[in-house]
């Protein structure tokens, strides 16, 4: 299976009161991180909307926590296909500390296909042909 792999440094004001990440981030960085696996397979996001009105819209997101993050600490984010269906895809994301592959989060996302040319009609469709080509050689490595 192809995954995408990002490393990123935590900051200053990525942290709560508390000094570790504040949840949120979390979130912002697997929403970033999915955007890199379509861009690292060829599947420019911008350019479905701009050219076919396609979208792939958020339909489910959630973390499991294991271990906090905090200031200055190396991070590596990988991204994979977990699964595939007419309409869906569901993307992993795991989240280690560079120094030492500690498990800090999993998380994942779960993206419909939507038309998009009526924005007063948004409808849920099957994945077009050749972009689900894409995805599958993606998640098979093909």
């Amino acid at each position: 299976m192809k995954k995408n792999r990002v490393k990123r440094q935590i900051m200053w004001g990525d942290l709560d009161s508390l000094g570790i990440v504040f949840y949120p981030r979390y979130y912002e960085w697997i929403d970033a991180s999915g955007h890199l696996f379509f861009q690292s397979i060829n599947l420019n996001l911008g350019n479905l909307l701009k050219e076919n009105s396609i979208i792939f819209a958020l339909l489910e997101t959630g973390c499991k926590y294991y271990s906090p993050g905090r200031y200055q600490d190396q991070i590596e984010i990988t991204t994979y296909i977990e699964d595939l269906s007419d309409k869906i895809i569901l993307l992993r994301h795991t989240i280690i500390k560079v120094k030492d592959s500690e498990l800090m989060v999993e998380g994942f996302e779960k993206r419909i296909c939507l038309n998009v040319s009526n924005a007063l009609k948004l409808k849920a469709i099957t994945i077009p042909k050749g972009i689900r080509d894409i995805l599958i050689n993606a998640q098979f490595d093909v």
